[in-house]
Parts: C-alpha cells; sequence; structure tokens
C-alpha cells in the first residue's frame, strides 16, 4: 500500500473516530451517564490478578477528555501519545488539503510511530505490574 493511501485512508478513520467519540461524549455529558457503571472488569486481571497492556487505557481517555493531561498520562501513557500525535495528524492534514497543498504541513505516516506506541504500552504494563506485584499498589477501579 502506498503512503498516500495510507495517509487518505487514516484520515478518513480520523474523522469516523472523531464523530463517534464526540457523538458518545456529548450524549454521556448531557444524559449523566456513567459509562463505568455498565463496563465489566478485565477478564485477564479477573483472571490472573495482573494488569493487561489496556488497563487503564479507558480512564486514561476519560481524564483526558476532562483536560487532566498528568492523570492521563499516570493511568495509560499511551492514550495521551495517541491523542497528540492523531491530533497533530488530523490538524495538520486538514490544513493541507484545504489549502490544496499550498501550506505544506501535513504529518506523514511513519511505521515508527506505531512502534513507539508499543514500546510505551509495553513499558507501561511491566511497569505497572511491578507495582503491583512489589509494592501492592493497584490502580483506581473508579475515577
Amino acid at each position: 500500500m502506498t503512503e498516500k493511501k495510507t495517509e487518505q485512508q487514516l484520515y478518513i478513520v480520523g474523522w469516523i473516530c472523531l464523530a463517534a467519540f464526540a457523538v458518545f461524549f456529548a450524549a454521556a455529558e448531557w444524559t449523566d451517564y456513567r459509562i463505568f457503571a455498565y463496563m465489566p472488569d478485565c477478564a485477564f486481571y479477573r483472571l490472573t490478578g495482573l494488569y493487561c497492556p489496556g488497563c487503564g487505557g479507558t480512564r486514561a481517555l476519560f481524564l483526558l477528555m476532562r483536560g487532566e493531561l498528568l492523570g492521563s498520562f499516570l493511568f495509560h501513557p499511551t492514550v495521551p501519545y495517541t491523542v497528540l500525535l492523531g491530533g497533530w495528524f488530523m490538524i495538520s492534514q486538514t490544513a493541507e488539503r484545504l489549502s490544496r497543498g499550498r501550506i505544506r504541513i501535513a504529518m506523514r505516516f511513519r511505521e515508527r510511530y506505531l512502534w513507539i506506541a508499543l514500546a510505551i504500552t509495553v513499558a507501561n504494563c511491566l511497569v505497572k505490574n511491578l507495582v503491583l506485584v512489589v509494592w501492592h499498589a493497584a490502580l483506581p477501579v473508579r475515577l
């Protein structure tokens, strides 16, 4: 697949995700819907007593949506990394597309961004489980 085609697909998926999140969070705010009350426990955590690589991701997203960058980073650093990187991708791609290429600031897709996200996720999982096993310090279950 060409780089241009990959960027086009990521751009479309980005707009779909932004629209879906906007609708969900607006509905949650207007109806006072609390998603955590209905979310099942993590099956991996329930079976092993250890955190899975995604543990804390939903809480990190909600904290980020409230503007709590530090809290979001502490729950799952991959979430703010992805939102910041994805946000710049969407803004820069939109600026270049609207200017018809006159403003050449569009962020280009690089596979290394995915490898960095994977490294952050693995490091996060290892650190959280080390803290859990050695110091018995668990993540808060509810926000």
